[in-house]
């Protein structure tokens, strides 16, 4: 076989082979840590990898938020309280009635 096509052909797997990997570099140690961070209501600064853990400023102040939906918002927006529950589905008896085909 010619020489040029199977070093060709190296040169290709190589290149095919580092992309690979630097593309599981990326997931592992880019993607994964922020979808973690992101799904705990965290900040994730990318360009230092950390995960931060967010506070209110009224934490650290000492002010209190007067306002108990405001206070409540900010709270749910930290992940301190479960996320804000649907709105209510209309109950099974104020549906229509179902028809029989016949």
């Amino acid at each position: 076989m010619n020489p040029v096509i199977d070093r060709l052909k190296l040169i290709f797997v190589g290149i095919f082979l580092v992309a690979n990997i630097a593309m599981l570099i990326w997931q592992v140690g880019w993607v994964m840590p922020r979808e973690s961070c992101e799904k705990a209501h965290k900040w994730w600064d990318g360009s230092q990898r950390v995960c931060a853990q967010p506070i209110l400023i009224s934490d650290v102040t000492g002010r209190v938020i007067d306002n108990p939906k405001a206070r409540q918002d900010a709270l749910r927006a930290l992940g301190r309280l479960p996320p804000a529950k649907a709105a209510p589905t209309a109950p099974a008896a104020l549906a229509p009635p179902a028809t029989k085909a016949r």
